[in-house]
């Protein structure tokens, strides 16, 4: 076994404490989400039983990605993840953009999450308010990110051990029922899947208006290349996360929907609803619904959380780089941005005092749409800067690369390529346009931003060069 030994404090400020171990999980479980439990049931209801296919296609593009992402992470591991990769390789323009693109989705998601697993507790316990609920989860949440990053890593670990328990254990049932063993339960079959209309009840279209409901759940996969900058070691943890992505989502993704649409009709209210809740209701499972509501509300709370630390670090790294007022670079002594976590938590509790004043739907509505595609548009960024990278580096040095990319160029092209049909798709799709326009507007003031922030900075370093000249020749 080879021992790594322990990595000194970067530069930056920023203190290398997240375990490998911690960071294993984290990138196991950052795959497994809210919108696996939740928002599953309405792709399911659209699309029928063939959504698995959804999830299967889908979740192939993101494993390529996710490879692109690896070459750049694994050969620098960088807290900026592909936001300094892309100033790298594209320009700071491209760095500024994505970067402030990730921050502000991340930071929309905390209010949400702030709200939603307000909602979830309410059930558990009834009368008390949600925006008192909200409060105590920010709160606690931003604590943890402020006391140090090993604060975060330790309950961040649980978090995900708790959401991989609960699939896993969620598919071995599942299988069990499917085989007909389980006591009272009798072996569907095929009948859900091939009875109500078949697998595309509603016509193979029905696949695109689900896909981005799918993409947007696979979001967050991308959280252990950003952690990785404060981690013991980051090159092989990146590196072996990574590789397991196609595993994780054929496990817990295309396996869990394959299981609800093997016992239940995808058509039925219950699932709709909350697909999870109804199969173990279907399963005889005691109190299923609570069971459902805690194990959901774990992962609202896990969002919430790596939600506060990814949008921290991010606008800590532009800020080292200058992308990103000075003041959001500052550190305390456990090697916490502190004014950033602050930052990236305010929106939390501006929604918590937006939830106690009035209904917050509309406002939500409108920052959830506006950050809708977002997701898209950074793994478009990601596949950029990976086939830019990769050609400035030539055959040789790509060749020493720890991780590279398969099939490079070709299947770097197709990765493009398909990132931008799910934008053409988006733009056919009524139930998706709104977030695509909105996301889209959002995008555009983020390059504007970036280019006039790059010409701004180049403006400043001609006009140090031409002083620093020294007179002409012959000048008086």
């Amino acid at each position: 076994m080879t021992v790594h030994p322990p990595r000194a404090a970067s530069p930056s400020g920023l203190k290398p404490a997240l375990s490998t171990r911690q960071l294993t999980m984290i990138g196991i479980g950052g795959v497994i989400g809210a919108g696996l439990f939740v928002g599953s049931g309405k792709a399911i209801n659209s699309t029928g039983p063939g959504v698995v296919f959804a999830y299967a296609g889908i979740g192939v593009l993101i494993v390529l990605v996710m490879r692109m992402l690896a070459e750049l992470a694994v050969a620098a591991p960088d807290t900026g993840s592909f936001s300094a990769y892309a100033t790298r390789e594209l320009g700071p323009w491209a760095g500024l953009a994505v970067g402030w693109l990730y921050a502000y989705h991340w930071a929309v998601i905390v209010a949400f999450e702030a709200i939603a697993g307000a909602a979830i507790a309410q059930h558990l316990v009834p009368g008390v308010p949600t925006w008192l609920v909200a409060l105590v989860f920010m709160a606690v949440l931003t604590g943890v990110n402020l006391a140090a990053v090993r604060s975060f890593g330790r309950f961040e670990y649980w978090f995900a051990l708790i959401k991989v328990a609960s699939i896993v254990a969620f598919i071995l049932v599942g299988l069990v029922a499917i085989a007909g063993l389980l006591p009272h339960v009798p072996a569907p079959g095929a009948s859900n899947l091939v009875g109500h209309g078949g697998l595309f009840p509603n016509g193979v279209g029905a696949l695109l208006p689900a896909a981005l409901t799918v993409f947007l759940s696979y979001f967050g996969t991308e959280l252990v290349t950003v952690a990785a900058g404060e981690s013991v070691n980051p090159a092989d943890t990146v590196r072996r996360s990574m590789r397991s992505v196609a595993t994780r989502i054929i496990v817990f993704y295309v396996g869990s929907i394959a299981v609800v649409v093997t016992l239940l009709p995808s058509s039925s209210a219950e699932v709709t609803a909350s697909p999870y809740t109804a199969v173990l209701g279907h399963l005889g499972i005691p109190s299923a619904a609570t069971v459902m509501d805690l194990i959901v509300l774990t992962a609202v709370l896990s969002c919430l959380n790596s939600g506060i630390y990814s949008s921290s670090r991010m606008v800590f790294s532009m800020a080292t780089r200058g992308e990103a007022p000075a003041w959001l670079r500052r550190v305390n002594r456990a090697g916490v941005p502190t004014r950033a976590v602050l930052g990236s938590a305010a929106a939390g509790f501006v929604a918590v005092l937006a939830n106690y004043f009035l209904p917050t739907d509309v406002v939500f509505t409108f920052l959830l749409n506006s950050s809708g595609a977002v997701a898209v548009v950074v793994y478009l960024c990601v596949a950029c800067t990976q086939i830019a990278g990769r050609r400035r580096l030539g055959r040789e040095a790509s060749a020493a690369l720890p991780v590279r990319m398969w099939g490079f160029p070709y299947l770097s092209i197709v990765v493009l390529v398909l990132l931008i049909g799910v934008l053409v798709g988006m733009a056919f799709t009524p139930s998706s346009r709104q977030p695509l326009i909105l996301t889209s507007v959002a995008t555009v003031v983020a390059v504007l931003a970036g280019l006039a922030w790059q010409r701004r900075q180049l403006g400043s370093w001609m006009a140090g060069v031409s002083r620093a000249e020294p007179d002409a020749p012959g000048a008086a």
